[in-house]
């Protein structure tokens, strides 16, 4: 049997692949334990400074919980009493604080369908590429569920309140170019293209300051739920902070030079 997600270190990039072509990339229980793992080995890692997220094959980046393996925890469930749903916080909460979290920018290729949990994915990923060919859905209502995967703080803040209402209560296929103009989507490519396009972009963000972009992360989610002045307190840490790195430094000097900065990440 193939792993069912795949890790590769491509200089400072790594490349996390969902590998359940067959089902979709559905996420069953040993696909999101061995995503959970690759994504916190990837946050912690000091030598991976941008992460990818994509899936394997041509018709799904990820369509979510994988039903056919749900439907047999729910009859163990009505047997033991036990609850169906764990894996919310088991799997899914790690790997959603995991990836939202980093202190690294995170791609999302979206190369075919991302639905429920999997649209999840991409929406906690900084950035989305996505085939011309894909779309989202968030699917949780169809199946008379509420959203999880962190749906409910991300897609609000891609798409507004009112769209995102619509969105998690009338589910449907959000094809590409409207996932554009809506901003679910940070830029749309022939589906041939997608996967040199979003590595390029990917590499692009491994090799910049990568303090800097965890600082700016760290800042937009505190501005999230903080006042203007408890933010500008926490700009002038993050900027003391980011003045104290080496790409700071590497920075101003080839600025000053009028040279193309080569960043270390630190």
């Amino acid at each position: 049997m193939s792993d069912p997600v795949l890790y590769e270190l491509d200089g400072a990039l790594a490349v996390i692949t969902i590998n359940r072509p067959d089902a979709m990339n559905a996420l069953d229980v040993a696909t999101k334990v061995a995503l959970r793992d690759a994504v916190v080995e990837a946050a912690g890692d000091p030598a991976v400074r941008a992460v990818l997220l994509t899936g394997a094959g041509d018709r799904a980046f990820c369509v979510g919980q994988d039903l056919k393996e749900h439907l047999g925890l729910l009859k163990h469930a009505e047997e033991t009493g036990e609850g169906a749903l764990r894996t919310v916080a088991e799997h899914y909460n790690p790997l959603l604080r995991a990836l939202a979290g980093m202190r690294k920018p995170t791609v999302a290729a979206v190369n075919g369908v991302a639905a429920g949990a999997g649209a999840g994915l991409a929406f906690a990923c900084d950035f989305r590429i996505v085939a011309d060919t894909a779309g989202f859905n968030t699917s949780f209502v169809g199946v008379a569920l509420t959203a999880d995967s962190g749906v409910s703080w991300t897609l609000p803040r891609l798409v507004g309140h009112a769209r995102a209402t619509e969105l998690l209560m009338l589910p449907r296929t959000v094809k590409a170019p409207e996932a554009l103009d809506l901003g679910l989507a940070t830029r749309v490519v022939p589906g041939v293209e997608l996967a040199a396009t979003a590595r390029e972009f990917a590499a692009q963000l491994a090799a910049g300051p990568t303090v800097a972009y965890g600082a700016v992360k760290e800042s937009l989610a505190y501005a999230a739920s903080h006042s203007l002045s408890e933010l500008l307190d926490k700009e002038d840490e993050l900027q003391t902070m980011a003045g104290e790195s080496e790409d700071h430094t590497i920075a101003v000097r080839a600025f000053v030079a009028k040279e193309t900065p080569k960043y270390v990440g630190r």
